[in-house]
């Protein structure tokens, strides 16, 4: 897994990303991610990193975990792989610190990442 977050209720804290990426209200609102037409990933929002990666998040028991997924036709590079990450973490400690008890990355791709080759 390449980010996850330690959490009772990891559906729960998915449920409240996603309504703070949609909604309307600019309290609270998360600015910095979208999701993809279909809602299956997210990609940072600044034209700089936008769709440079996507993160496609899963449940696990007591853990929300979202594994990075190249682009079509692309690699990540470590850089964008870092810069997601973090980013990542940043925006759940900023939003929702009080809905799980650690965040974290791994260094270097992991099972259920798809950072180079075929889709």
């Amino acid at each position: 897994m390449a980010i996850s977050f330690s959490t009772t209720d990891p559906k729960s804290l998915l449920n409240k990303f996603d309504a703070a990426i949609s909604q309307t209200e600019p309290k609270g609102k998360i600015e910095t991610w979208v999701r993809s037409d279909d809602g299956k990933y997210y990609t940072h929002k600044a034209p700089e990193w936008s769709k440079k990666a996507w993160l496609k998040a899963g449940t696990a028991p007591n853990e929300l975990v979202f594994n990075i997924v190249r682009p079509q036709n692309s690699n990540v590079s470590s850089l964008v792989y870092g810069y997601y990450h973090g980013h990542l973490i940043e925006t759940f400690l900023n939003h929702f610190d009080q809905l799980f008890t650690k965040g974290t990355a791994t260094a270097l791709p992991a099972a259920g990442d798809n950072c180079t080759g075929a889709q």
